[in-house]
């Protein structure tokens, strides 16, 4: 049970966390908004770099993606939630139903898991060359949180045993 217990546990820290990163990008909309306008202007990265043609510098279009990363990080947050209801509710149950349990889970942090990898590790950091600017670098954070999702999932997928001590 206390394996079980754990798995929600970390679930749950996880719900948590995009829950206040939800809260946070909404409440202080400027800060986050800042950060997705200067790494798609490219506007910090090497002076005359070969890539500058794929700056985005379209208010509009700075102002849709950072409302796709809210959105993104809401679903995650509302599916790892009911990730951590469907574990609770099958707690107690065989170790077949609760296997079967996870699949809204697993669901839930590999979407997450896309936001950190895709979102910011590929494209923000590759696509637009995050990693060249010393203000407006976010890899190691989403690395962070790339890495700290991904133990989470790999601690939830392992199968369950029968017994439970």
């Amino acid at each position: 049970m206390i394996l079980r217990l754990s798995k929600i546990a970390l679930l749950a820290s996880v719900a948590l966390f995009y829950t206040l990163v939800v809260f946070n990008n909404l409440t202080d909309y400027e800060a986050n908004d800042q950060f997705v306008r200067h790494v798609l202007q490219m506007d910090t990265v090497f002076p005359g770099s070969p890539h500058l043609g794929r700056a985005i510098r379209s208010p509009l279009g700075e102002t849709l993606a950072y409302y796709a990363i809210i959105i993104w990080e809401a679903a995650a947050m509302v599916l790892t939630w009911c990730g951590v209801i469907r574990l609770t509710v099958a707690l107690r149950e065989p170790a077949d139903t609760f296997n079967l349990s996870k699949r809204i889970p697993i669901f839930a942090l590999t979407f997450g898991l896309m936001l950190w990898f895709v979102g910011f590790l590929t494209l923000g950091g590759e696509w637009f060359l995050m990693w060249q600017s010393k203000l407006w670098n976010g890899q190691e954070e989403a690395f962070r949180m790339f890495a700290s999702i991904g133990i989470v999932l790999v601690v939830l997928a392992l199968p369950e045993a029968e017994a439970q001590p």
